[in-house]
């Protein structure tokens, strides 16, 4: 997504003020502030990114993955539009860890150096009970990623529960493939 898109006053006071809103806990306030501005931003990286946060605060599942699909459309090289259309897919009716892994799998390969993305897989196929498979996605996360930060994240993740035997007892273990 492309982030560095710079918005003009005053459609910037209205996308920082939404940031601000949703930072207090209120999605009311925030999502006032972002229909303020104006139609040719309404598709631009950064108010996307605010819209989803928006519908993934109030849980609003199917609006969230809506907008992720949209950050897909347009940023189809940045990897947050997939992530969050699948952290998305996960949680709406209908959708679940299946769905979920088979809208992430495919970013696995066009993102090759994004460690959110293996790690994601990983907790999916935890959740699926499949430990091994989902040993290989953690470990190919830490090898891209940083490798302390991406083990700590691990071992609190109440998705990867699973696995913290096998992380806790390789504490000083490179990241394999």
């Amino acid at each position: 997504m492309d982030i560095s898109q710079v918005l003009e006053p005053p459609d910037c006071h209205f996308l920082s003020a939404a940031v601000g809103w949703l930072e207090l806990g209120n999605p009311t306030e925030a999502e006032l502030e972002l229909r303020q501005i104006r139609a040719a931003y309404q598709d631009s990286g950064p108010v996307l990114n605010v819209r989803w946060f928006l519908y993934e605060r109030q849980r609003l599942w199917d609006q969230a993955q809506t907008v992720a699909d949209r950050m897909r459309q347009l940023f189809p090289d940045d990897p947050g539009g997939y992530v969050h259309y699948a952290y998305a897919t996960r949680r709406m009716a209908g959708g679940g860890i299946s769905a979920a892994w088979d809208a992430l799998e495919p970013a696995a390969q066009r993102f090759p150096k994004e460690p959110i993305i293996p790690y994601n897989l990983a907790c999916y196929a935890a959740q699926q009970n499949q430990l091994d498979e989902a040993w290989i996605w953690l470990q190919k996360a830490m090898a891209i990623g940083d490798n302390t930060q991406l083990r700590q994240m691990a071992l609190a993740d109440p998705d990867l529960t699973a696995l913290w035997p096998r992380l806790q007892a390789r504490p000083d273990a490179d990241a394999e493939t």
